[in-house]
């Protein structure tokens, strides 16, 4: 199984345990489709910086890297945050 491989699957399980939201595949469209609202992609930014280290800054979010579960699979794969696991990442306002 390749990283991004891996990291969809691993993006699927968090919109099922954050949004309770089963992705119809990963080339789904979650912005146009509707499946995410803008609180959503808000919470979805936390998630990726939480669970694989990524870090978007507002000025560089380029709308069509978070279209679909594979784009932000390439995206944390391009960030080396693959690697990066729940435990690994302290909570934001822990210490860290």
């Amino acid at each position: 199984m390749t990283d991004e491989n891996a990291i969809v699957k691993r993006l699927d399980a968090l919109f099922v345990e954050c949004f309770h939201i089963e992705v119809p595949s990963p080339d789904t469209d979650l912005l146009e489709g509707g499946v995410l609202d803008s609180l959503q992609f808000v919470e979805l930014l936390l998630q990726l910086e939480r669970r694989f280290g990524l870090q978007v800054k507002v000025d560089d979010i380029n709308l069509d890297d978070l279209r679909t579960l594979e784009r932000i699979a390439r995206l944390v794969a391009r960030n080396g945050g693959a690697a990066a696991t729940p435990a690994a990442r302290p909570a934001l306002g822990g210490p860290g």
